[in-house]
């Protein structure tokens, strides 16, 4: 059922009109559905595909995705000023003129502070996102289930999710190392009351070894299958073959995967790495019923080209997030308020869950990672006219 239009009040803070904000309003007005057909069909017979829990929610088109653009840059063509050209060029792949470029990122960073307020999830993530961030190393917390279906496993600066169905368990990442595999994440599935053998898939995010290193240990001791988008499986065996898990199954753009009656979208998002991946799965507190995401690299990459990539992947995602009806929000590093979210639900179990934003409070963490991301590409191209001008002698105009 497709739903209707939704206004966010609080998307009023930002006063400048964005028509990429319209465009992605309703992202389904296009009316075109996703027909790809799953290929772990093929590749995993032993899952029960089109069954489950979840509500289903086929991917919107890359057809439907460029018209919804296109719309937005008709739209913005002339009157609105907010489109400038680096959301041009992140939109249609073309390159921009060097005069925009000048302007340099500071006006998107402003209007993703705008944006975010007094929001401590949206402010963690403005402050991740800005040019010169580290990821924190706080402690690591104790094993925690956020919903009956699905727990979290923390070295500190990064985590693994487990997704727990009828059949087995489903990891999304894999820690750092074979030794935190075997130090964390068993034991910390034992802690809560299930059985580490039953892990049956890794969902590997990206090809970093913060969130592949425990994947060959897992598959060598339990078994596990180990899934990954094909770009990914080969920056892996180029950069640290020693270490990576043997090559398996590839995710393919929006496929599902299935196990014991919970589906789960896989969606790729390139632009942290060629092959980063973004799930999109259910989860129940009791008899509360709820989608979540979680965005599979955060960290931009430095090229104007990549970041264009991430660009398009944020418009994507977001899309696809307002089609499932998403109202929680992961992330595997704490750019987010994430620990101290979990800490919060550990405390008052009782309470509401942190984790679950509501759907315009997702909608609105998506526009802020887009704002701040229109900045690191107005940075990068404004760096890229400076560096151009110093090579040719002329001005930067």
């Amino acid at each position: 059922m497709t739903h209707a239009p939704r206004h966010d009040p609080d998307q009023d803070r930002d006063q400048v009109h964005d028509p990429l904000d319209d465009a992605f309003r309703d992202p389904l007005r296009d009316g075109v559905h996703d027909q790809t057909p799953d290929p772990l069909h093929d590749q995993v017979p032993d899952l029960v595909h089109g069954h489950g829990h979840d509500r289903r929610a086929a991917a919107v088109s890359r057809r439907g995705l460029g018209r919804i653009a296109a719309l937005a840059l008709a739209a913005g063509a002339g009157s609105l000023p907010l489109l400038s050209s680096s959301a041009a060029a992140a939109t249609t792949g073309r390159p921009i003129g060097r005069g925009a470029a000048r302007e340099g990122g500071q006006v998107h960073y402003d209007r993703a502070r705008r944006l975010a307020g007094d929001d401590n999830v949206l402010r963690t993530l403005v402050k991740a996102l800005t040019p010169g961030a580290t990821v924190p190393r706080p402690p690591a917390p104790e094993p925690l289930k956020l919903f009956d279906n699905l727990a979290m496993f923390s070295v500190g600066w990064v985590s693994a999710m487990a997704i727990l169905t009828d059949d087995g368990i489903v990891l999304l990442d894999a820690l750092t190392s074979a030794q935190e595999a075997e130090t964390v994440l068993v034991p910390g599935l034992r802690s809560l009351g299930a059985d580490h053998a039953a892990i049956k898939y890794i969902v590997v995010t990206h090809g970093h070894d913060d969130h592949y290193g425990g994947a060959r240990y897992l598959a060598e001791q339990y078994g596990t299958r180990v899934l990954m988008a094909p770009a990914d499986w080969d920056l892996v065996a180029r950069k640290d073959p020693e270490h990576a898990p043997a090559r398996d199954l590839d995710i393919r753009d929006g496929q599902r995967l299935t196990l014991g009656g919970t589906t789960i979208r896989l969606h790729h998002t390139p632009g942290h790495t060629p092959g980063t991946v973004s799930p999109i799965f259910p989860v129940w507190s009791g008899r509360e019923r709820r989608t979540a995401m979680l965005w599979g690299g955060l960290n931009p990459p430095s090229d104007p080209s990549d970041l264009r990539t991430y660009l398009a992947s944020i418009r994507s995602f977001r899309a696809r997030m307002w089609q499932a009806d998403v109202e929680v929000e992961l992330s595997n590093h704490p750019n987010d308020n994430g620990l101290e979210r979990a800490e919060q639900l550990r405390n008052n179990p009782d309470g509401p869950n942190p984790f679950v934003l509501g759907r315009p409070r997702t909608q609105r963490f998506m526009m802020v990672m887009h704002h701040m991301l229109r900045g690191r590409l107005a940075d990068a191209e404004a760096s890229s006219d400076t560096a151009h001008a110093h090579g040719t002698g002329l001005r930067a105009e």
